[in-house]
């Protein structure tokens, strides 16, 4: 009886602990940052693969807004601490573009290999968000008509590049989705009030130049 109270009571020390942390990023993102968050929606109870929300089929189990909206998301520290007050295991979910940054995100293996060639190039890159089957390199704010441009001028851009940009969402670290943990790859440097990020024509440029010249076939995930 003593070896299970102490070993619920480790478990309830545990989550303790990651709810705290999960608070703490909450605000340090929107308040020390000024970036937009809201919580995600959490994985079902009864199956952790399966998402919190109505849709049996959702193919971002816990790693999407739900309720309160996207449009609620925000950089008050007061309805931050009350979201996860009420839902303390809430994913962070970053509400993209104006304010924060938006995103390039590509699968996990092709990712990881566009780095390494982004290292050996020498590229600066800013936080890089890693979850089980796909990478995402914050950057820059950027409009669809400037994404458009930039598209528009590449004789090859892979079909799994994905771009979250105005009005699209981020889980960011150290988010729990029903596909596993959110974590940063690149971690945002310490000593900043807000990260630097890269504006999306380097990223890009150099991620389909990286992705050409490793020969990486990128499915779509």
């Amino acid at each position: 009886m003593r070896e299970i109270l102490g070993r619920r009571r480790r478990l309830l020390s545990q989550r303790s602990g990651k709810e705290l942390e999960l608070l703490d990023s909450a605000l340090t993102i929107a308040t020390e940052w000024q970036w937009p968050v809201l919580p995600g929606v959490t994985a079902d109870r009864r199956s952790t693969s399966r998402c919190g929300c109505p849709d049996p089929e959702c193919a971002m189990p816990g790693a999407h807004p739900f309720d309160p909206g996207l449009l609620a998301a925000t950089t008050d520290a007061r309805m931050v601490r009350w979201w996860w007050k009420n839902r303390p295991a809430a994913p962070i979910i970053l509400a993209t573009g104006g304010t924060a940054p938006c995103a390039v995100s590509l699968p996990a293996l092709a990712a990881s290999r566009a780095l390494v060639a982004l290292d050996r190039q020498g590229m600066r890159l800013g936080p890089v968000v890693a979850a089980p089957t796909r990478w995402a390199i914050l950057v820059r704010p950027y409009s669809m008509e400037q994404l458009g441009e930039l598209l528009y001028a590449k004789d090859f851009v892979p079909g799994s590049l994905r771009f979250h940009s105005e009005g699209g969402y981020l889980a960011l670290p150290p988010s729990e989705t029903g596909r596993g943990d959110i974590r940063w790859e690149r971690a945002p440097l310490p000593g900043s009030s807000s990260p630097w990020v890269p504006d999306v024509e380097a990223v890009v440029d150099a991620v389909v130049d990286a992705l050409t010249r490793t020969g990486v076939s990128a499915p779509e995930l």
